[in-house]
């Protein structure tokens, strides 16, 4: 089938390339000729595990091209999928400018009873008016469907090759029976060989994928609120963090427990210092506007909101608890990225706690596996190194922000000699506590207690006045 894709960003390219994957002509556009220049090269510009290769394969396979001439890239395609970027405003607001420019572009060149395809996220009723401009433009002779992505950066490849559900929001049977026809390879799971080797690493499902179909209102909002639901989930279980920080409890032992329960799933339990990228702060903060904006009250998206911008003050509170001052410590952060296999600084919890500490006078420095280059306005707080040995040597404690798989390998004995305080805060519970102390280093979690085999009673001296009574069951766990 012959498709096109507006948009050569994350979302765009991963759906491009995979879709040529399973045998689609894919053309590409996107109005960033850099951007175009490296795709043209079999490059990916943003760091994806998988999506190079890809990329390369369709590219050579003459089956996805690239282009800045919209006049090259839609006409002839059955579907056109746009995979813009929607960024919210200072209020919380969705900018639609980028879909807008999107639609004005596909409509004027597009084939009467072709399908435009909505895969940028966008509030409830997006799809009703871009129905409206492709009506008022075209005089209705295109199709317009919703087919939200729920794609994780990091796993993206991997997630549309192998997705829980493939979600439709439509009014008409064209629509529907195209989406059908283009998703039939993955929904089948009849994917090439080399492709199956390529996600023999996931967790390979059976049977057919849901091929779930709703009116585009419910499609449109069921994105938003998938996101919310993941983002309530961590932010709830940092809360309940909190609490066992202060009773002495072990919050990744409590979030097992209550993970087995088969009714909460151990999924998005795991505590931290927050989420972060351009998903779950842009969605959760748009949804709870869509809802106050017709009068509702969004509680619980606030409060998971608020938890989590407090979350980022967790590693400046536990360093001054453990320093009387700050200023002129060096502080190494292990990790940029929000989270592992990308590159995407895109409200990463690394640049908030950055600069909190630049604010009280600390030396900050950085390492991580794929971050290369800092985002303007950082190069004066974030001296980004290349290795984990330079970023530990004169250190007063290093930060795990970021739990690449790697930093697992990482010989702890030997950073802990080269710091000057060999101090880890855990940001992620990554580690394990005994094997970081039993290599000379503090170390302290989210949640974690410091002593987890249970609470101490002593019980004083008495008066020496006659026999001595020592009783001890300090030894005696509970």
């Amino acid at each position: 089938m012959e498709l096109a894709v507006v948009g050569a960003g994350h979302v765009g390219a991963v759906c491009a390339a995979c879709l040529a994957a399973v045998g689609h002509r894919v053309r590409v556009l996107d109005v960033d000729a850099e951007r175009i220049a490296l795709l043209r090269a079999g490059r990916a510009p943003f760091f994806e595990p998988g999506i190079g290769e890809l990329v390369e394969r369709g590219r050579s396979g003459g089956l996805l091209s690239f282009h800045v001439d919209p006049a090259e890239a839609v006409p002839g395609a059955s579907l056109v999928f746009l995979c813009v970027n929607t960024d919210n405003g200072p209020d919380g607001s969705v900018n639609l400018s980028p879909v807008e420019s999107a639609v004005q572009t596909v409509a004027r060149f597009a084939d009467d009873g072709s399908v435009l395809v909505n895969r940028s996220t966008a509030p409830v009723g997006t799809a009703q008016y871009i129905r409206s401009l492709v009506e008022e433009l075209r005089g209705g002779s295109l199709h317009v469907a919703v087919n939200p992505e729920f794609l994780a950066e990091g796993t993206a490849v991997h997630d549309f090759l192998e997705p829980d559900r493939i979600l439709i929001g439509a009014w008409d049977k064209t629509a529907i029976a195209l989406l059908a026809d283009t998703y039939a390879p993955i929904v089948e799971r009849r994917l090439p060989s080399d492709l199956r080797a390529m996600l023999a690493n996931g967790h390979r499902r059976t049977g057919n994928v849901p091929f779930l179909v709703t009116d585009p209102a419910s499609a449109e909002l069921a994105k938003y609120a998938a996101n919310s639901l993941l983002a309530v989930r961590v932010s709830f279980i940092n809360e309940i963090a909190g609490i066992a920080e202060e009773l002495g409890a072990d919050i990744t032992k409590v979030a097992r427990a209550v993970g087995l329960d088969s009714r909460i799933g151990p999924h998005f339990l795991r505590a931290g210092i927050g989420w972060g990228g351009s998903c779950f702060p842009k969605d959760i903060v748009a949804l709870q506007g869509i809802a106050e904006t017709r009068g509702l009250s969004a509680r619980m998206l606030r409060a998971a909101h608020e938890v989590n911008t407090d979350q980022r003050t967790w590693t400046t509170r536990q360093l001054q608890t453990h320093f009387k001052t700050l200023f002129g410590r060096r502080v190494g952060l292990l990790g940029l990225s929000f989270k592992p296999g990308t590159d995407d600084l895109r409200n990463a919890p690394a640049l908030e706690i950055a600069s909190q500490l630049a604010l009280a006078n600390v030396q900050v420095r950085a390492f991580d596996p794929a971050v290369k280059t800092l985002p303007p306005g950082f190069e004066d707080t974030i001296d980004l190194l290349g290795d984990a040995e330079s970023l530990a040597r004169g250190a007063d404690a290093l930060i795990l922000v970021t739990e690449w798989p790697e930093f697992a390998d990482l010989d702890l004995s030997k950073l802990g000699g080269l710091m000057r305080t060999p101090l880890l805060l855990d940001g992620r519970n990554f580690f394990d506590p005994d094997t970081v102390r039993s290599a000379g280093f503090s170390y302290v979690g989210v949640g974690r207690a410091q002593d987890v085999a249970g609470p101490v009673l002593r019980i004083p001296e008495p008066e020496p006045s006659g026999d001595e009574i020592l009783v001890g069951i300090a030894q005696q766990g509970s």
